[in-house]
């Protein structure tokens, strides 16, 4: 028996060994709101309605779901599609704008399961870097031209605020990007999350070229559970709609939002925003603990436009810096993210803002004392 060479990814890493292997008591590395204390409070009585009874296939997500998550964007409720996860927002993505062997532009350091989504759609991913300089991450414009020359070239992708760097996409870097003429994948997820900066949108409504805006309750409601992620497509009118109409054959094909989510939408968003409030609180709270612990110390954490992340910077003694510093902590119980992890440059360790505050007060106040 033989199976395709895009489901073998291989033994873990050492690194992720180290981390299974490992007694843990301060895990500053989490993400799942629930799991750091902020949940949705009450009874969602929607998802237990008779429109959960019935089954009506709508490929881009049934109305009533979809004028609800439209309304809570400000976008029009034709230009919303609905996916069952911002995951598969960009495998349908891939498969409208590529062919297997296409590749995609994607920004160097991000979200590392970007590699995974490209290896199951059959797409090569063309990175182009961010370099830290004069307090902030900076989209290298003369390199990111330089990827888009490669031919097989067909979309590029933009994360604001990024992740791990918490990096806003600036005007200018947008007009950079779109200026390449590909279609332009910019994932919002935590742009309701702003912190050291006022947060922005890279919406731009009806125009030149062709934009896909991602989002979806398991950030802006704290609900990853829930399974519900969005697309909103805008950009020049014609492609716009010859994008839909493609995308409702791909859709068709899957409609894998379930009944449930849908039917309770309007109350998730609603409830969500509660919750969204207090997980804004705790970020704030977490980002000032952070900075307030490391003072003085060798760790310097970045600044960081919004998202749930915060990269800190470590000494550098050669290759490695950043997985000696994690692998150090995990041998004292404490469980952060090495940079490579996101492809960043050697030197920086990520946590998460969702931290409890005490909890990552101790956990750095203890890294700090390390001595890798």
């Amino acid at each position: 028996m033989s199976f395709s060479r895009r489901s073998a990814f291989g033994a873990p890493t050492a690194f992720a060994r180290a981390v299974a292997a490992a007694r843990i008591t301060h895990d500053l590395a989490g993400t799942n709101p629930a799991a750091a204390g902020l949940r949705v409070e009450g009874p969602l009585d929607r998802l237990a309605s008779d429109a959960v009874r019935r089954h009506a296939p709508a490929p881009f997500g049934q109305p009533a779901a979809r004028e609800a998550v439209a309304a809570s964007i400000g976008a029009p409720t034709g230009r919303v599609v609905l996916t069952a996860s911002t995951s598969e927002a960009y495998g349908l993505l891939f498969e409208l704008l590529c062919d297997p062997g296409d590749a995609v532009l994607i920004p160097q350091p991000s979200y590392p399961l970007f590699d995974v989504l490209a290896r199951l759609a059959g797409v090569a991913l063309l990175p182009y870097p961010l370099h830290y300089a004069a307090g902030r991450w900076w989209l290298d414009t003369e390199a990111l031209a330089e990827a888009a020359r490669d031919p097989r070239a067909k979309a590029a992708i933009a994360v604001s605020p990024n992740n791990p760097t918490g990096t806003l996409l600036g005007a200018g870097e947008q007009d950079a990007l779109e200026a390449l003429g590909l279609p332009l994948i910019v994932d919002e997820v935590f742009q309701p999350y702003p912190l050291d900066a006022p947060p922005r949108s890279a919406r731009r409504g009806d125009g030149d070229g062709l934009r896909f805006l991602l989002g979806g309750l398991s950030k802006s409601a704290g609900l990853p559970q829930m399974k519900l992620g969005w697309v909103e497509v805008e950009g020049e009118p014609s492609q716009a709609e010859e994008a839909l109409g493609r995308l409702a054959h791909l859709m068709d094909a899957r409609l894998s939002v379930g009944a449930p989510v849908q039917a309770a939408a309007a109350q998730l968003l609603e409830r969500g925003a509660e919750l969204r409030a207090r997980i804004q609180a705790r970020l704030a709270e977490s980002l000032a603990v952070a900075r307030d612990t490391l003072a003085g110390s060798p760790l310097s954490p970045l600044p960081v436009d919004g998202g749930w992340s915060l990269m800190l910077r470590v000494p550098r003694d050669g290759p490695g810096s950043d997985e000696r510093w994690a692998r150090a902590a995990l041998r004292e119980g404490i469980r952060v993210q090495p940079g490579f992890l996101y492809d960043a440059p050697d030197g920086h360790l990520v946590v998460s803002l969702l931290t409890p505050p005490e909890r990552l007060r101790e956990g750095l106040a203890r890294l700090r004392a390390l001595d890798p």
